[in-house]
């Protein structure tokens, strides 16, 4: 039987991996696939390098365009990252009548309803698994494998960079920054970490998984995003003392008065599996009405793990390429005239419970002037530890968890709290989920 021909964009760390797996597992993948899938032709601005990987099993060459117009290429693969030139490509050949894989999650988090909508008008599929925590199937088990479920919510640790950074704050008392430099030197982090620090990688695959469970369109820009660049040590150990970890959670979920879409530290009970994942490595926590919560666990990032996504992809595409495309599965799990604008909320309508630490002067009555303003905005505390200062030093530090409340009022009093003269300095806040319901 004819081959499926591949042009591949791009051969750096996924897509070197990417050649790798499928000439490795050349056998399998046709068995499974039911016909041959083949790089014909690697695109990429490295030529020697590109040359060096193939060894003369595929074309080679510097110019992208070349292969998304290629006739004789059935299928793209879109590695090179970003949203510029990479938008272009895509969409060029779409219009070319290729379909496409790609791994691009701040692409499809941008671009993806304009890529989406191109795909649908020309009958080719976009294929993303790679795009969301790397060798997980996540993409799959929300758009295929709970199809009967109604999804409540989806909490999940998808930036391996910040796990680990955690992780090593938690494990051994490192501050931030002394961590950060421990992921660069072992390769995690890169030399400008800022996408992943301040959250912006993570809120691209929340911005994609919340369309498939939801079926509304991408909304990237009104995701709440914030990093981990202003943790402490001290709260992570505090956090632990009161039998929590701080990760940083991509949360979506869907209520009665919008979408919840937001990404940043969370408490979450040392008690629960998420809890748990250490290190470099990924899980996604997802609450369907029927099968309840599901977990999935694996690495996000690295040459073979999201190469095994991308060939997987590559497998569906080549099952579904004579396909009907009204018979397809949707992009974004829903069919395209079946998404709906659900309005995504505002941070500050948002509820949640919320760990709050200050410093105070050791005083008579702070904790009492505390205690009113929070109970004059309909905050309860469920929690309290009090640490006292070293002898010879005025100022404690009070550490508050409260019941679940609308953000907005958390907001309001702490502007009250920090105006008090035995308060020093600004309260920490940091959501708190329980992630058990």
């Amino acid at each position: 039987m004819k081959p499926i021909n591949v042009g591949l964009l791009g051969i750096g760390t996924v897509g070197g991996g990417t050649f790798t797996v499928l000439s490795r597992n050349q056998e399998e993948i046709t068995r499974r696939a039911g016909r041959p899938i083949r790089i014909a032709t690697v695109a990429d601005r490295n030529t020697e390098l590109a040359n060096k990987i193939v060894d003369g099993k595929a074309k080679v060459t510097a110019d992208a365009f070349e292969v998304v117009r290629d006739p004789e290429i059935d299928i793209v693969v879109e590695l090179i990252g970003g949203y510029g030139i990479a938008r272009e490509l895509v969409l060029e050949a779409i219009a070319n009548g290729k379909h496409v894989v790609t791994a691009n999650k701040a692409l499809l988090a941008l671009h993806g309803n304009e890529i989406f909508a191109a795909a649908q008008k020309k009958g080719v599929m976009v294929a993303f698994e790679a795009a969301v925590a790397g060798g997980i199937p996540i993409i799959k088990a929300l758009r295929e494998g709970l199809t009967a479920n109604r999804i409540e919510w989806i909490a999940g640790i998808i930036n391996g960079t910040t796990n680990y950074i955690l992780s090593e704050m938690r494990d051994k008392g490192l501050s931030f920054d002394t961590a950060l430099k421990a992921a660069q030197a072992l390769g995690y982090a890169e030399a400008d970490p800022t996408f992943d620090i301040e959250g912006v990688d993570a809120a691209h695959k929340l911005t994609i998984m919340s369309a498939i469970a939801f079926g509304i369109p991408m909304q990237f820009e009104k995701a709440h995003v914030e990093g981990i660049s202003q943790l402490t040590r001290e709260d992570i150990a505090y956090a632990e003392e009161l039998g929590y970890r701080i990760k940083l959670l991509g949360i979506t979920r869907h209520t009665a008065r919008g979408v919840e879409l937001r990404v940043h530290p969370t408490l979450i009970p040392a008690r629960r599996l998420i809890a748990s994942v250490e290190g470099v490595m990924n899980a996604v926590l997802v609450k369907g009405d029927a099968v309840g919560h599901t977990l999935y666990y694996g690495r996000g990032a690295g040459a073979e793990p999201t190469a095994s996504a991308v060939v997987a992809d590559l497998v569906d595409v080549t099952r579904m390429h004579t396909a009907d495309p009204e018979h397809r599965v949707p992009h974004l799990a829903f069919q395209a005239d079946q998404l709906v604008d659900i309005p995504v909320l505002a941070i500050g309508d948002v509820e949640t419970s919320f760990y709050l630490r200050m410093q105070v002067f050791d005083r008579p009555g702070v904790l009492a002037d505390v205690a009113r303003i929070l109970a004059d905005n309909g905050i309860s505390i469920e929690a309290m530890i009090q640490k006292e200062p070293p002898e010879g030093v005025d100022k404690a530090s009070i550490i508050l968890l409260t019941h679940r409340v609308l953000e907005r009022n958390v907001l309001a009093a702490i502007e009250r709290i920090e105006q008090l003269a035995t308060v020093d300095g600004a309260v920490t806040k940091i959501r708190l989920e329980e992630l058990g319901n």
